[in-house]
């Protein structure tokens, strides 16, 4: 007989066996529980007609703070056309977990391999996997491959000062444990400052990352420039950036970046803080070192083109001691929709959206700058999509203002905002300079 969950069969003498092992009398002694979080059986929540639970619920939600957000910094929103959600929810997209079965997946299959070769062409680079899970796992994937093919002595990492704080964290998170050491260099007017890495450069750095653009939307003028340092002591070259923003800016292998990183999500998904889709992209001499999941392409038995889930270097569920990453389940259905959404807006379409967001924040930097006690943008450098703002008021106090007048934006120092403008909301820009205009 078993017992217990359906899921751990074990039998009444097994589970005496193994409870004897570790010394304990009883499942329940494995457990410590405080009373006070103990289930004692009740959920204590009163049964309710539907109606009246959907009446709570919305009473609920309606407290939410309705704010027209000029939020960025590696979270950005654009408008995803109807047809992705309705593409992208019928049963064999939504249901499905992992391609392992190439036999009845051949549609999700291919539009991940779109996926992967939209990647290609927009970074130039001719290995893309099939996503990760967000741009800061994305970019420690790219330190721990670095670490594993690096041709230096050394294990430093090198990231700019201003790197996202939650991307750092996540960073040193998976370096922990090896023999890799995140470091940081300085930057100048928003972008890198050249002399500052060059001079922390040497034989031990493993990778050097940059991205374009910046946290701060700055466009980084001078990637050749990093690219050959980074060449020429030994260490790769890791590149940050949007699928939006490669439709415009600098093509990433021409700059002789190794492999590019950042967030994918921007097209096909609404920005949730949270959640995101991983793009990577890398040189050929580093496909077994890819983490994740690559579609490749074939025939069948009867010749005709299939795909299929194929050189998985992670060899997770296989054989542990070999795996190059221990991702498992990854985004595979956020890459879909964004390869829906890539594909609706075709290559002009792609090139013209990446221009509004230079266009539309140049705009309202202008706008902003022309106010009293502000100047915008900060940095002496193109943006996309967003930029610093001074105030020479409190930072703090002018967002608490501007909240209270139905916007949201960032505070990034004591007297410095940060706003960000997209095609959602751009029709909102004059109401924002007039709330600025008010608060000020």
């Amino acid at each position: 007989m078993t017992r217990g969950s359906p899921y751990a069969p074990h039998t009444d003498a097994e589970t005496r066996e193994m409870l004897a092992a570790v010394g304990a009398e009883s499942e329940e002694d494995l457990f410590d529980i405080p009373d006070e979080v103990r289930f004692d059986g009740e959920f204590g929540i009163e049964a309710r007609r539907e109606r009246d639970v959907r009446r709570e619920i919305a009473t609920t939600l309606s407290k939410n703070d309705d704010l027209t957000e000029f939020l960025g910094r590696g979270h950005h929103s654009h408008y995803v056309p109807s047809l992705v959600d309705d593409l992208s929810r019928r049963s064999e997209f939504l249901t499905s977990y992992t391609q392992y079965q190439p036999e009845i997946t051949q549609g999700f299959l291919q539009v991940l391999f779109e996926y992967q070769s939209m990647l290609v062409e927009l970074t130039g680079l001719p290995v893309a996997n099939c996503s990760m899970y967000d741009d800061a796992t994305a970019l420690a994937e790219a330190a721990r491959l670095a670490g594993r093919a690096r041709r230096v002595s050394g294990g430093r990492v090198l990231v700019p000062e201003i790197l996202r704080e939650g991307k750092r964290r996540v960073l040193d998170n998976y370096v922990a444990g090896t023999d890799l050491d995140v470091e940081t260099y300085a930057t100048d007017d928003g972008t890198v400052d050249i002399d500052a890495l060059e001079a922390r450069v040497d034989e031990d750095v493993a990778m050097v990352y940059a991205e374009n653009p910046t946290v701060r939307g700055a466009i980084e003028p001078r990637l050749s420039e990093i690219g050959d340092i980074a060449d020429e002591s030994g260490a790769l070259f890791c590149l940050g950036t949007d699928i939006v923003a490669l439709a415009l800016l600098e093509e990433p292998a021409a700059v002789g970046a190794d492999v590019v990183v950042g967030e994918a999500d921007a097209l096909g998904m609404p920005a949730s803080y949270g959640m995101g889709l991983g793009l990577f992209a890398t040189r050929e001499e580093f496909l077994r070192q890819v983490p994740g999941r690559l579609v490749g392409a074939s025939e069948d038995a009867a010749d005709k083109r299939a795909y299929t889930l194929t050189l998985q270097t992670r060899e997770q569920h296989i054989r542990k001691e070999r795996a190059t990453s221990n991702i498992c389940t990854n985004q595979a259905w956020v890459a879909l929709r964004t390869a829906m959404h890539v594909a609706s807006l075709g290559p002009s379409g792609l090139v013209d959206l990446a221009k509004r967001c230079v266009t539309d924040a140049e705009a309202l930097a202008a706008e902003l700058d022309g106010l009293k006690g502000v100047r915008a943008p900060v940095h002496d450098r193109h943006h996309f999509r967003e930029f610093v703002v001074h105030v020479d008021q409190p930072a703090r106090a002018i967002a608490s203002d501007l909240e209270a007048e139905g916007f949201a934006v960032h505070v990034v120092g004591e007297h410095r905002l940060q706003v960000c403008v997209t095609d959602l909301n751009a029709s909102k820009t004059d109401a924002l300079v007039a709330a600025f205009e008010e608060v000020l």
